[in-house]
């Protein structure tokens, strides 16, 4: 990774906001997830304006000139149409309009399926550069009274440059899926349904009418249990994969679902407090494809961590599905979102 950006929402929006509409309470909130505040997208802001502004400061912190850019790869699940995709809209915005341009959707683990297609593309010949952009605004389609997502998402974007170098600073992707607890993040109807049913109401108010807001849903307890079977294995396999042993991270940015369940994952590694872990979660939310690369920006604009440091990152969500790699941080940003 040789450069990175992000865009943060100008609106930050706390527990005690939420919970002006959500059965719910500031204390409650931060103690069963580590939420403090989310961002949510306001005014001129929309997932395509934020992905350009992340992508250009990657573009600019990497120093890599943009016509050697040969593909961009946006991971989102909340892109407002699947016709058009985004890349492409995204790549013209970002003056290099012609390039290799595709959708991702992944869900939370959406940066690092990215990061994995991305560096594969590289090493294979594919293209010198490529430009991967991740994506949400999850505040849209959030339904502010269910106490099971309402407070976790917010908005975002991050984005990498990926690259050659003389040294392989990006492991092998260890990924998966598992398609029989696919339901326990979904969406409240589908496309099809949602036409139908919209057809059928509209005559109604589309400001009160339910059928004109599509919203996530998610099982937590049915999540919580497979992160917990699952996302030991899938980080000793990735330790194991990159050649490196727990003591050789210096960094842990694992996706920004809840802060309890990364405090378990980094006991769990037998990390030490000299491991710097991403706390992104507190003030930005889960922001699903968007965490990992909104949350390395953050431990580097910050100083909490180094470009050139070693550090392990996993993501996992929708899908359900995972995927981490062991990597070399980019260079810390001159251009922050903070």
């Amino acid at each position: 990774m040789l450069g990175i950006g992000a865009y943060r929402p100008t609106r930050l929006v706390s527990n005690a906001e939420v919970c002006e509409t959500l059965d719910s309470t500031d204390e409650w909130i931060f103690e069963r997830s580590g939420i403090r505040n989310r961002r949510y997208i306001s005014g001129d802001e929309s997932a395509r304006s934020m992905a350009v502004a992340a992508g250009e400061r990657a573009i600019i912190n990497s120093g890599i000139p943009r016509e050697k850019i040969g593909a961009v790869l946006l991971s989102t699940l909340s892109w407002k149409t699947k016709i058009p995709q985004g890349a492409p809209s995204v790549a013209f915005d970002l003056g290099i309009n012609g390039v290799a341009a595709v959708d991702l959707a992944s869900g939370c683990s959406g940066f690092g399926y990215g990061l994995g297609i991305a560096s594969d593309m590289v090493r294979s010949g594919s293209s010198e550069y490529v430009l991967l952009i991740c994506v949400e605004t999850l505040s849209v389609v959030l339904d502010p009274t269910d106490r099971n997502t309402a407070f976790i998402f917010g908005d975002g974007a991050g984005a990498v440059i990926v690259g050659p170098s003389e040294e392989n600073g990006i492991s092998p992707t260890v990924w998966g899926s598992d398609g029989e607890n696919a339901e326990a993040i979904g969406q409240s109807y589908d496309i099809i349904e949602y036409m139908d049913r919209a057809q059928e109401h509209q005559a109604l108010d589309p400001d009160t009418d339910p059928v004109n807001r599509m919203v996530v849903t998610m099982q937590g307890p049915r999540v919580f249990r497979w992160a917990a079977i699952t996302l030991p294995k899938a980080l000793a396999t990735t330790l194991a994969d990159s050649g490196v042993s727990v003591d050789d991270i210096e960094v842990f940015v694992p996706h920004q679902a809840n802060a309890r369940i990364n405090e378990l994952m980094k006991k769990n590694l037998g990390f030490g407090d000299h491991v710097a872990m991403a706390n992104d979660i507190e003030n930005t939310g889960n922001t699903s494809a968007a965490s990992i690369p909104l949350a390395m920006e953050e431990m580097l604009a910050t100083g909490k961590a180094k470009g050139g440091q070693t550090a392990l990152l996993l993501g996992f969500g929708s899908g359900l599905t995972y995927a981490g790699q062991v990597v070399t941080l980019p260079p810390n940003p001159t251009i922050t979102s903070l």
